[in-house]
């Protein structure tokens, strides 16, 4: 039999880069201590979730993935546990700005960068005005026992991502989040919309998915948190609630994942000629 122990952190951000890090890197340490292989950070945790509005003063903010002080702490962090830590930042590349995240092995160096490939714009998620369309295609990644494939934030709402990081061998779908309340219309709660969605990817590829939100209220805007993890068959293994900061940790055990892929035969009963219209503008 072959396990993997993933993890899955939830917290609130301050405007203050270096207690984010410690915050981070306290429930980085817990997981590791748990027995977590590969563990998930939520989406830009350099800070506060900084997209819900347009200033040109934060771009300042961005780094080059090998100058970023928070891949920098993380690099660190991972060589001295021996763990992955996918990692969300604010990357500055000459004079494009991306959503990026640094896929850092347990040595300590980057295995590579993923581009957000989909990014919203819209009333509190503003992330057109700073990021461009990532560039990098999906990416997947061999870790410890299996391949992983991890989207960011926006790209977990498009099926196409999940299935996309599947055809190219990924074995556990991670998604690092910055999600919460919509400022346009406070009735609105897409909690549940927002993990139906990855459960979907799950079910659908019968592949276990490892979510990490933030929580906190930041000028407003409440993060709703609800971090998870699934198995192959969408049952909810850990969890955390809309509040609490803290850390979810499953271990997965990969063959009975892959057994479990190939009865379903979502994979074997494919047909790629049919789906042309799915590259085709609307």
């Amino acid at each position: 039999m072959t396990e993997i122990t993933v993890a899955a952190l939830q917290l609130a951000f301050s405007s203050d880069i270096d207690a984010n890090i410690a915050n981070v890197s306290r429930l980085v340490r817990e997981a590791h201590g748990r027995g977590a292989q590969v563990i998930l950070p939520p989406e830009l945790f350099e800070g506060e979730y900084f997209c819900r509005v347009e200033d040109e003063g934060l771009f300042s903010n961005a780094r080059p993935v090998g100058e970023h002080k928070a891949v920098l702490a993380m690099q660190a962090l991972a060589e001295a546990l021996k763990v992955w830590i996918p990692t969300s930042f604010f990357e500055a590349d000459g004079p494009h700005h991306y959503n990026s995240l640094a896929m850092i092995g347990p040595d300590g160096e980057v295995r590579g960068v993923y581009r957000k490939s989909h990014i919203p714009d819209g009333p509190g998620y503003e992330e057109k005005f700073y990021f461009r369309p990532g560039n990098t295609g999906f990416k997947v990644w061999d870790g410890p026992a299996a391949k992983l494939g991890v989207g960011v934030c926006w790209d977990q709402w498009y099926p196409e991502t999940a299935r996309a990081m599947m055809l190219m061998g990924a074995e556990l779908l991670f998604y690092p989040t910055a999600i919460g309340s919509e400022p346009h219309d406070t009735s609105l709660d897409t909690a549940r919309l927002w993990r139906r969605a990855m459960v979907g990817h799950a079910v659908s590829n019968v592949v276990p998915v490892i979510a990490a939100n933030r929580v906190g209220t930041e000028h407003g805007q409440t993060f709703y948190g609800t971090s998870f993890i699934t198995d192959e068959r969408g049952d909810i293994l850990a969890e955390l609630d809309r509040e609490e900061e803290g850390v979810i940790v499953a271990t997965l055990d990969l063959d009975r994942v892959k057994r479990h892929r190939a009865a379903f035969g979502f994979f074997r009963d494919r047909r790629p000629e049919l789906y042309g219209r799915l590259v085709q503008d609307v």
